[in-house]
């Protein structure tokens, strides 16, 4: 039961967790600001702003958050590359999945498309081919582990083209459709006594 208790902690709104923490806003600025909190006046989701940056330094986290938007959201919007980002980064922050970028993106993988992004378990062989296209999402990647903007996808934790509806897509909220992908956040589980 602690680690349903646990998990639902880590659900709450984390502004509102201080408030019940620290009730006093003058001891709100003691803490640092999370990426939700934080606003950013210099991110803008177009081409142009993500020309202007500067290449990013490779990590194994970025290399592999890179390679996915690449397979998974190369030909979206600069907006829908990150919100592919950030279901990325939100599943990593949740229990229910692994706790590392490349560990929330290769899971699964080993049988054919019994993974959670097919690129991983298609059985065609990942090679990046569109050269700029790789540049442009490696600095999405690096915005995104940043997490210095809004949350565009209000949590979401999956996501699917608008060609197909997989069964879960009728049980979990829609939080936003950027492009030609719908996003969903995954419902919250309540225990009952």
């Amino acid at each position: 039961m602690l680690g349903q208790e646990q998990s639902e902690i880590e659900r709450i709104d984390q502004v509102s967790l201080r408030r019940l923490v620290l009730p006093d806003p003058s001891r709100e600025a003691l803490i640092s600001p999370t990426p939700k909190q934080r606003k950013s006046t210099t991110i803008s989701f177009t081409k142009d702003w993500l020309a202007a940056q500067p290449k990013p330094e490779m990590t194994a986290e970025l290399s592999c958050l890179a390679e996915a938007l690449y397979f998974e959201a190369r030909g979206e919007s600069v907006k829908g590359q990150f919100a592919v980002g950030e279901v990325i980064l939100n599943r990593v922050k949740s229990s229910s999945y692994p706790d590392s970028v490349c560990g929330v993106i290769h899971q699964g993988t080993g049988r054919k498309y019994q993974c959670q992004f097919t690129y991983t378990c298609d059985g065609h062989p990942e090679v990046i081919r569109e050269k700029g296209a790789f540049e442009q999402v490696k600095k999405v990647a690096d915005a995104v582990l940043s997490g210095d903007y809004d949350d565009i996808t209000e949590g979401a934790t999956h996501y699917h083209t608008k060609q197909v509806r997989p069964s879960w897509s009728r049980t979990f909220p829609r939080t936003a459709t950027i492009g030609v992908h719908h996003f969903y956040r995954q419902p919250t589980r309540v225990v009952q006594r």
